[in-house]
């Protein structure tokens, strides 16, 4: 466990431009404290003692802001920047490598019993407010924008974007008419729906003009 702490702390260092020392990190970083107690109660909810993880998980909701179930299960160096507002439910699974910001809930949607919660695979970022929400897989290397709402699985290497989510990007490629999406420049869905509209006005209105010239 010591050792999946030093990896966590370096994870945070390694992404956060902010991090001034490995001591800050372990004491001053709420997702950094959140992980940490996380670990003791899964620990403890992998033996059984149901009740004391919950204690430990309920007291990390109080100090950090960061509701993490006992019961997820939670792969290395996974780094929660800023980290208010996360909720991770009960049947969650996290790869390696996973990068979370504040507002973000893995969550069920109430219909499912069992498995309820979503597969994060490795090297996933999941943008500020985003909601996944269902028992499927978002794929490895994906990239959840902000505030998208995400009810269905995602294939590895993809840009998710919007309300339901929709893929805009995947392997590297441009999805339909999508254009690049980043953390700071994140696409207006209604506007880029207009864009696909009017560009397929433009396709329509071409084929007319061909068809009135062969008459």
């Amino acid at each position: 466990m010591f050792k999946r702490l030093i990896e966590d702390v370096n994870a945070v260092r390694d992404r956060d431009p902010a991090a001034r020392s490995f001591l800050e990190v372990l004491l001053l970083y709420p997702g950094v404290k959140a992980i940490r107690m996380y670990r003791f109660a899964h620990f403890y909810y992998t033996h059984n003692l149901h009740f004391l993880a919950r204690y430990v998980s309920q007291r990390a909701v109080r100090k950090t802001g960061i509701e993490i179930h006992p019961g997820a299960t939670i792969g290395r160096r996974l780094v929660i920047d800023h980290g208010t507002g996360v909720v991770i439910g009960e049947t969650t699974e996290i790869g390696d490598d996973v990068l979370i910001y504040q507002g973000v809930t893995l969550g069920g949607t109430g219909k499912d019993t069992g498995k309820r919660h979503p597969t994060i695979g490795n090297n996933v970022m999941i943008s500020a407010g985003a909601k996944v929400l269902g028992p499927f897989k978002i794929g490895d290397n994906s990239r959840i924008a902000a505030g998208a709402v995400v009810l269905e699985e995602v294939p590895p290497n993809s840009t998710v974007v919007g309300v339901p989510a929709r893929v805009v990007r995947q392997d590297g490629k441009k999805v339909g008419c999508a254009s690049t999406l980043d953390q700071i420049h994140i696409i207006d869905p209604v506007k880029q729906k207009m864009e696909c509209l009017e560009e397929r006005i433009a396709e329509l209105e071409g084929i007319m003009c061909k068809l009135g010239d062969t008459k």
